[in-house]
Formats: structure tokens, C-alpha cells, sequence
């Protein structure tokens, strides 16, 4: 019995280690790996891309924080940054292949590896917010890319026609770089394409015809290039799209009637139209619309009033900067409108009672316009702007409430836009650190004050900022004039008051505090704006 009660135990501990021993041989040959020859190619994509922190002593595919981005960053609509490779392991035998590459935000200053061929798997490319020179590989062109972005990078050159060979392609954004010509027809090949974004580069000449194949497009991003002609009347061939963005593009106008059978639209943006005018477009059909902006378009007339009865989910109109008159249609009963626009434009009559009583979150701009002074709001808002808005004796300013009598006669006025009061010398420049808005007139003394318009739509932060500060190396005489300065996206007016008559002399200090100058994707913005001296354009 003695003998009995010590063998079991070490026949039963055998047994369990054999059966562990066994268990392990079949997780190690199942462990999932990424083939040699993939790992290879990833050694020489990052080689071509310059990019350094892959840890190659770990398999690629084995959620490394080196191959990886954290769940919390990578799922942030608003991060910059993304450091991903995305592979598939459900092939046989648990082999794994790269599916996707995500490089976002990183200051790579290399190129585009042609390497990329060597992952026959490869589906998406993620390689915005970089310093990447050159142009796009011919090589890409033997993959079943379906998503490619190289977004805010140096690349330069046409548009490769070869492009149009990568059919598989769903989404393409090469926007923010330095592509100049025209766009190719051979685009037009891409009849899977859903989106195509081309803003903020140098291209010239027409649209081609050849776009009205790509049928299956819910997003269109054409915006600050240098396009001539009309918009083109394409709009048939894209009744699919959802949102349509045509900004400062060179292009055109009128706007196509046909744009009305955009049934989908849930965003449109159209700005900085060239050439003669038209009357608002036919928009009925657009039911679904969130944001409207018809800026600079050169419309008249008078504002339909189907707006409010048939765009219930619309959250932001702006028509600023048109020649649109009459009165102000009633959107009372547009409860999820939060910005509306209409700065600069001929609008006349009363103001409307809807717009006084308006939740105080919302922004309302009605600057610039030929409103009756009598129907000036008994107080002030500060997300109600109407400077300038009324005809009559008064008009100069158009504040609420009316202009009050000055103390004095004043005979200069300094100010740090933006900015802490700062003393350089015998002058001082008054602070100016008001949060402001996107609808915002604000008298900071009795001397001035400023107007400013505008939201920025393509921020993804909860809320605008509408004050920046320096993030570039100051070198110039009194950097602390420039270490903040109050942002615009639309319209900044600064007036003075109380002056004594006389001749003065306007001294304007610019920096730019933003846009780095190092070999950055941060140093890669425009800035453009005009400058008015007494509503003179003045040349810098």
C-alpha cells in the first residue's frame, strides 16, 4: 500500500507533463507568422520611406507596440498620428500576410518605396502628414490597392496617368501636395472609386470628361487648385455623391442647374467662384443636407425659403459674400441650425425677430447688409455679429447698442492682435485675448474693437480655436509681438473710433507662427488672404 500511494502520483505527474509537452508542440506549430520574404520587404519599404522603430527581431504580425498604434490613439477621429501594419492571419497553415500600412503623421522624409510590390497582399496605404518626396510608383500599379492616401507630403509632378490602372481603388487622396497639370483622363478608369480627393494642389487646365465614369463616387474634393472653365455638368453621372467640395478651385460659374439631382448630398461646398452670376440653384431634392455653403458665388436674388422647410438636418448655412437680397427667411423652426452665415450681401428689411431670440449657442452672422436701423437688437451678444449691418446715419459701425459718445478724441491706436498687452519702447500695444467666435463683433474699448466670422469646418476638435499660438522659432525684432494672434477663417475686421481728424499712418506686423519652417508635414500649409485699409484692397 505504501509503495502504491507513492508511484500514482508520479505516474499521474508523467502523464500531465506529456500531455503539456504535447499541447505546447501544437500551439508552437500553429503560432501565427508573417513570411520571410514580407518581412524582407517591410525592411526595405522602411529603408525607401526613412522610416526608423520597427523591431524586426518580433514577428510584424504579433501586436508589437512597435507595429502597432495604441487602441485609444488609433481610434481618435482627431489624431495626427497613426504607426500601424494591419495583417490578415486567416490564410492556411496560419500564415499571416500585410493587408495594410498606416504611417500617418510621422515626418517621414523619404519616398514611396517601390518595394511595396513585394507584399502582394497589400490593400491600404496610409502614409498622410509626412515629408515624402517624388511622385507615386508605376510599380503600385501590379497591386489590388483598394485605399491610397498620401495626403500633405512634398510629392510633385503630374498626376501619373498610370494611376488608372489600379482599378481596384475605392479611395484616393493625394491632396495637400505639390502635383501640378492637369488631371488625367485615365482617372476616369476608376470606376470603383467612392472617394477622390485632390485639394490643395497646383492643377490646371479642365476636368476631364472622362470623370463621368466614376459613377460610384460619394465623395468629390476638388478645392484651392487652379482650374480653368465652368464647373463641369457632370453632376448626372454622380448621383451617388453625399458630399461634394468645390472651394476656391479656379473654376467657373454658373452653378450647373443639373446640380440639383445630388439627392444625397449631405455636405456641399462651393466657394470663389469666377465669371458671371446666376440665381440661388434649384437644391429642393437634397433633403438629407447637414452643411451648405455657397460662398462667393456670385448669387442674387433672394434666399429660398425651402431651406428651412425641407433641410431639417441642416447644422450650418453660410451664403456670405454674395449679392443676395430681401429679407431674411424665417428658420425658426430649424432647430438643429447652429451657424448661419450671410455676411456681406444686400440683404435688407428688419431683422428678423427668430434671429434676437435664437438660443445664444448658436452663431449668427449678418454683417455687411442694408438692414433698418430700427429693428437693431435693444443688446449685445457675443454670438450675434452685425457690425456694419444697418442703413442709415449709424451705419459705420452697427453695434448693439448704438455707438456711445466718446470720452475724448484719441490720436493712435496699438494693438497685439491676439495678444497680452506688450510695451516696445514708448509704445503700447493693448491686449486683445477676447475667446472671440464664429460669429463675434466685440468692442474691447471705447477706441476699437473687432469683428470676426467664420468657423473652421474641417476641424475635428469639439470646439474652434480661434486664438494660436506660436510654434515656430521667433527671430525677428520683438518676438513678443508675435508669440499669439487671433485666427479668422472668413472675415477680421478691426475698426478704430475716436480718432481726431486727421492723416494717420497704418503699420501692419505679420508673422507667420502656424506654419513651421522646419522639415516638417507642419511646414507644409498656404496662407492666403487679402488686406483692406479703409474697404480698400491694399497691396502688400
Amino acid at each position: 500500500m505504501v509503495l502504491q500511494t507513492q508511484r500514482v502520483p508520479t505516474i499521474i505527474f508523467t502523464l500531465k507533463t506529456l500531455i503539456w509537452l504535447l499541447c505546447l508542440g501544437v500551439i508552437n506549430v500553429k503560432a501565427q507568422k508573417l513570411p520571410d520574404d514580407e518581412v524582407e520587404a517591410l525592411k526595405k519599404i522602411a529603408k525607401e520611406l526613412g522610416k526608423m522603430g520597427w523591431n524586426f527581431y518580433v514577428d510584424p504580425c504579433g501586436n508589437d507596440t512597435s507595429w502597432e498604434t495604441p487602441p485609444d490613439m488609433k481610434l481618435d477621429p482627431r489624431s495626427s498620428y497613426n504607426n500601424s501594419v494591419e495583417c490578415n492571419c486567416a490564410y492556411p497553415g496560419a500564415v499571416c500576410h500585410v493587408v495594410g500600412i498606416f504611417l500617418k503623421g510621422q515626418d517621414l522624409s523619404g519616398v514611396l518605396p517601390t518595394s511595396l510590390v513585394n507584399l502582394p497582399h497589400i490593400t491600404m496605404i496610409e502614409l498622410s502628414r509626412n515629408y515624402l518626396t517624388g511622385t507615386i510608383p508605376s510599380e503600385w500599379t501590379s497591386l489590388k490597392l483598394e485605399r491610397l492616401s498620401t495626403s500633405v507630403n512634398q510629392l510633385s509632378g503630374r498626376i501619373p496617368s498610370y494611376l488608372g490602372k489600379i482599378t481596384t481603388l475605392r479611395f484616393l487622396s493625394i491632396e495637400n501636395n505639390r502635383f501640378s497639370g492637369t488631371v488625367p483622363p485615365e482617372i476616369g478608369k476608376l470606376v470603383n472609386l467612392e472617394t477622390l480627393i485632390l485639394n490643395s494642389n497646383f492643377l490646371t487646365g479642365e476636368l476631364p470628361v472622362n470623370l463621368t465614369c466614376l459613377t460610384n463616387l460619394t465623395q468629390l474634393r476638388i478645392s484651392n487648385n487652379n482650374f480653368t472653365g465652368r464647373i463641369p455638368d457632370f453632376f448626372n453621372s454622380w448621383k451617388k455623391l453625399q458630399k461634394l467640395e468645390i472651394q476656391a478651385s479656379g473654376l467657373a460659374g454658373p452653378i450647373p442647374p443639373s446640380i440639383s439631382v445630388l439627392s444625397n448630398l449631405t455636405e456641399l461646398r462651393i466657394s470663389d467662384l469666377v465669371g458671371e452670376g446666376s440665381i440661388f440653384p434649384n437644391l429642393t431634392s437634397m433633403t438629407n443636407m447637414n452643411r451648405l455653403m455657397l460662398r462667393s458665388c456670385n448669387l442674387s436674388g433672394q434666399i429660398p425659403t425651402y431651406i428651412s422647410e425641407l433641410m431639417p438636418q441642416l447644422q450650418t448655412l453660410d451664403l456670405s459674400f454674395n449679392r443676395l437680397e430681401g429679407n431674411v427667411p424665417e428658420f425658426d423652426d430649424s432647430a438643429k441650425l447652429q451657424r448661419l452665415f450671410l455676411t456681406s450681401n444686400l440683404l435688407n428689411g428688419t431683422v428678423p425677430d427668430w434671429i434676437k431670440r435664437r438660443n445664444p449657442d448658436h452663431d449668427l452672422d449678418l454683417s455687411y447688409n442694408n438692414f433698418l436701423e430700427s429693428s437693431m437688437p435693444p443688446s449685445c451678444r457675443d454670438t450675434l455679429n452685425l457690425f456694419e449691418s444697418f442703413s442709415g446715419q449709424d451705419s459705420s459701425v452697427g453695434e448693439c447698442p448704438k455707438n456711445l459718445p466718446c470720452s475724448k478724441d484719441w490720436n493712435s491706436v496699438h494693438i497685439n492682435c491676439g495678444g497680452n498687452e506688450v510695451s516696445i519702447g514708448n509704445i503700447t500695444y493693448e491686449a486683445d485675448l477676447d475667446a472671440s467666435g464664429a460669429a463675434n463683433f466685440h468692442r474691447t474699448r471705447e477706441n476699437w474693437g473687432f469683428s470676426s466670422t467664420g468657423n473652421f469646418w474641417d476641424d475635428n476638435s469639439s470646439s474652434n480655436a480661434y486664438i494660436a499660438n506660436n510654434a515656430s522659432e521667433l527671430r525677428m525684432n520683438s518676438p513678443e509681438l508675435y508669440t499669439s494672434a487671433r485666427l479668422s477663417p472668413l472675415s477680421l475686421t478691426y475698426y478704430a473710433r475716436c480718432l481726431a481728424n486727421g492723416k494717420y499712418t497704418v503699420t501692419l506686423h505679420f508673422a507667420e507662427i502656424i506654419i513651421t519652417g522646419n522639415r516638417s508635414f507642419s511646414s507644409l500649409g498656404r496662407r492666403l488672404f487679402d488686406v483692406y485699409i479703409q474697404e480698400g484692397l491694399t497691396n502688400l
